[in-house]
């Protein structure tokens, strides 16, 4: 059997596995805003983006895959690869490093792009070419791009797009410095975290685009003015993607740095996203006297800002009080 064949059996339970997921899609109103993106996740299907994926068990990770000898084992694989869940698609030295990204949440952010017909979309992390595929339905081909560091990934997302007739541009490269040569984007998409906004992606957009990011652990929407400015709100979602490579900076804040704060603020999901997006430069006791005074401040309350050289996160108003600096 070949590396994207399915048993005829496995044929028929893809389709339906795939219909169950773009009905818990629906039932969480990702894409109430923009229902076109139903289409996409019912047409093209994820498991020939998965033909492997790893569970972790207690003493590490478990291949799942789609050739495994044994039946049970390949239906396991197909049903893992239509849940509505993450997947672990690469994994090194016993480290996650890339990712199929929950299908609600890809729903959420692709529409919380407001992508329009005749839109050039970048996407920042090729991943399995998954992402890509779906853009390329809604868009075509010609409009796509997607861009990764790693060779392997984005050889192994060419094959997959492939296999489901999609040639949208595979770039391998690094994506804090864009694709400058398929530039202008109308959006800017990345399925990767980051600690900053990349100033070439501002660059590389017309006017009135739109930047999409994992930033501290949650959805930062930017709204680009022009190559220097653009600025914009979180989303109210949280995200918890793999890093940019090469982007050392904790993601959250480490337990034992946070033992003297309060327990309801240690585990409170919304205060971790504050000292997250506020490393380095807010004590975190002083983020606790903030996060208490201000009522415990939901994530679209706070936004980015970019200014030439200069960007920063801020409650409320880019102009202050509450304003911190971003590298």
């Amino acid at each position: 059997m070949g590396a994207h064949t399915v048993d005829k059996d496995l044929d028929d339970l893809a389709t339906s596995a795939r219909a169950a997921l773009v009905r818990v899609i629906e039932a969480s109103g990702a894409w109430d805003a923009d229902p076109v993106w139903r289409e996409a996740f019912q047409q093209v299907p994820r498991h020939l983006f998965v033909p492997y994926y790893y569970v972790g068990t207690s003493d590490g990770f478990e291949r799942v895959w789609c050739e495994d000898p044994d039946p049970g084992q390949r239906e396991r694989w197909l049903r893992g690869a239509y849940a509505d869940t993450a997947l672990a698609t690469r994994v090194r030295d016993a480290e996650l490093v890339s990712s199929s990204s929950q299908p609600s949440l890809m729903a959420l952010m692709l529409t919380a792009l407001e992508i329009r017909d005749g839109d050039a979309v970048l996407e920042i992390g090729a991943g399995t070419g998954y992402n890509a595929a779906l853009l390329a339905h809604r868009l075509g081909d010609g409009l796509v791009t997607t861009v990764d560091l790693d060779p392997e990934i984005t050889e192994s997302a060419r094959q997959h797009l492939d296999a489901v007739g999609r040639h949208p541009a595979v770039v391998t490269g690094d994506g804090t410095r864009g694709v400058p040569e398929r530039a202008p984007f109308d959006r800017i998409i990345a399925t990767c975290t980051l600690t900053s906004i990349p100033r070439p992606w501002l660059a590389q957009c017309r006017p009135g685009a739109l930047i999409l990011t994992p930033l501290a652990t949650g959805l930062i929407a930017l709204r680009v003015r022009d190559a220097g400015h653009a600025e914009g709100r979180f989303l109210h979602t949280p995200a918890y993607f793999v890093p940019l490579r090469g982007d050392t900076r904790p993601d959250d804040p480490q337990p034992q740095h946070l033992g003297g704060l309060p327990r309801r603020a240690r585990g409170d999901e919304l205060f971790r996203f504050l000292l997250t997006l506020t490393a380095g430069s807010l004590d975190p006791y002083e983020a606790f006297t903030l996060w208490e005074r201000e009522r415990r401040p939901v994530r679209e309350r706070y936004g980015i800002t970019v200014s030439g050289a200069d960007a920063w996160a801020w409650l409320d108003d880019p102009g202050g009080p509450h304003v911190w600096p971003l590298p």
